[in-house]
Parts: structure tokens; sequence; C-alpha cells
């Protein structure tokens, strides 16, 4: 449980990281939390020979109205993004997921891009970004770039960040009151899901789940239900239509299959249930 050996250094700036990062290529690895990088380094699954420390770049860590969108920094900690009025205001099924995230210690030092640079299919914040069409603005010696959530999430564990990119930004489309939920299943408080369901209504509903696929995954068939005028039952029945989940120690793929049907439509009533209670 102990790294292979590495460098360190610790930029002053964005600019000064990204130059690192194209210095060294693959060999170097962004460090902001922690919470996710360093597991996987103590079981030598990953073996950066460079660590590049972000995690005191201040500018990086804010959240801001940007009109139909909130923009919040790559290194907003999950306690913050939890806390913060604007989000609890405008995108509350981000603050309610963020508040969910692993313990406090976690919470208190794990960010948001950090979380979804990682792409865990078993992470809330990916799916719950993907649910909210969320976008990531990256950062990299070519400039800067937008890419959409659903674009960015390319295998397990791989996304669509060059080797010398960092997200700067993670900009949300305001929910405007729309009625939304998120649930996960778990063995015991504070374990990764075994799956999970990010929802929000509207005019264009979003449904993502966790740990069902090698990424985190829209729920299309669910989606196109929803638009369709299908009932919650029936939109709910179609959670696993067209998604291959994991077999795993924790459940088998068909287990997983049962918990996203019943999970989808527990999360659907409840996004029913905020729409009806906004509209009163």
């Amino acid at each position: 449980m102990i790294p292979a050996a590495f460098a360190y250094a610790r930029p002053d700036s964005v600019e000064e990281a990204i130059a690192l990062l194209a210095e060294h290529g693959d060999d170097a690895k962004i460090l902001a939390g922690g919470h996710s990088l360093l597991p996987l380094m103590k079981l030598r699954l990953a073996t950066p020979s460079v660590l590049v420390d972000v995690g005191r770049l201040a500018d990086l860590s804010y959240v801001r109205d940007a009109g139909d969108e909130l923009a919040i920094g790559g290194l907003t900690r999950h306690h913050d993004v939890e806390q913060h009025p604007l989000v609890r205001q405008h995108v509350p099924l981000m603050s309610a997921a963020a508040g969910e995230v692993g313990d406090p210690q976690v919470r208190h030092r794990g960010t948001l891009g950090g979380s979804l640079a990682h792409g865990d299919p078993a992470s809330d914040l990916p799916a719950v970004v993907l649910a909210l069409r969320g976008t990531m603005v990256v950062r990299g010696s070519a400039g800067e770039r937008v890419i959409a959530a659903d674009d960015f999430f390319e295998d397990f564990l791989e996304t669509a960040l060059a080797d010398d990119e960092i997200i700067t930004e993670v900009r949300l489309p305001k929910t405007n009151g729309a009625g939304w939920s998120f649930e996960k299943f778990q063995r015991r408080a504070q374990d990764w899901a075994i799956v999970g369901v990010a929802a929000v209504g509207g005019e264009s509903p979003g449904v993502a789940l966790v740990n069902m696929g090698s990424t985190p995954v829209r729920a299309d068939a669910v989606e196109a239900a929803l638009r369709a005028g299908a009932s919650t039952a029936d939109a709910a029945a179609a959670a696993a239509d067209g998604i291959e989940p994991p077999s795993d120690l924790n459940a088998s793929a068909e287990f997983r299959r049962h918990l996203a049907r019943v999970l989808v439509g527990r999360a659907l009533a409840t996004v029913a249930d905020t729409t009806a209670g906004s509209a009163r």
C-alpha cells in the first residue's frame, strides 16, 4: 500500500500547472483533493512520476451567477458546492448530491473538478452533471474549450481531457424550480453506490445513472418515455434498457438492472411531487 516514487510540484497559477503537464505528458497527474488519485497510487494502479498539486489555486474555487447557468470553479470543494446559496437556489440537485459524497473529510477536501476528471462511474457527481446537461470548461496549452457532459466521459476512468488540460469551470443550467431527485442504494453509509440515480424534470427531463456502466450513463430510454408522455411507472420500467451494467462482488448485472428500475421509479415520483408542489 505504498505508492511508487514520484516528484512533486506545486504551481502558483493555472498557466504554470498547464506548462508542467505539457512538459511531463502522461507521466504527470493533477493532485487536487487527492481522494480519487491517492488510493489508486497506493494500489499502484496509477504510477505517475510527477504530481502537480493544484489544490491551492484559490482562483479556481468559486460559484458565480452566469445568467441562465451557474459557473462553479473546478477546485470548489464538495462542501462548498453543497452549502452555497446560489447552488441551493438554482441547482438544488447538485447541492443535495454534493452533500452525500463520502464523509465530511472527503467533502471538505474533494473537489468538483477532480471528481469529474477522474470519471469514476461509481461516483455521484459525474452522473448529476450528466443529468443536468452541464458542460466542462477546460484549459490546456492549446487554449480553452468547452465540453458537454455527454461527450466528456469516454470509458472506464477515461475522459476527453488531454494530458495537459485542467477543468477550470463547470457550468450547470439553472433548473428554475423543476422537480429533482437524487437516489442511491448502498450496502453501508458512505460506501460507493451500488446503483444511483440523478433526475431532474422540466421541458427537457434528465436522468442519469451511477455505477451502471463503464462510464456515468444517461438513461436515454427513460428520458424518451418521459418526453413522449409516459407515466412514471412506464418510464421507470425502461431504466435499464440498452444498458450493460457490470457484475462484481457487490451486485450482479441483473440485480443492478432491478435496482435501476426501482430507484428511477422513486426518483421520478419525487420529481413529479416536487414539480406539483412548486406549482401550487
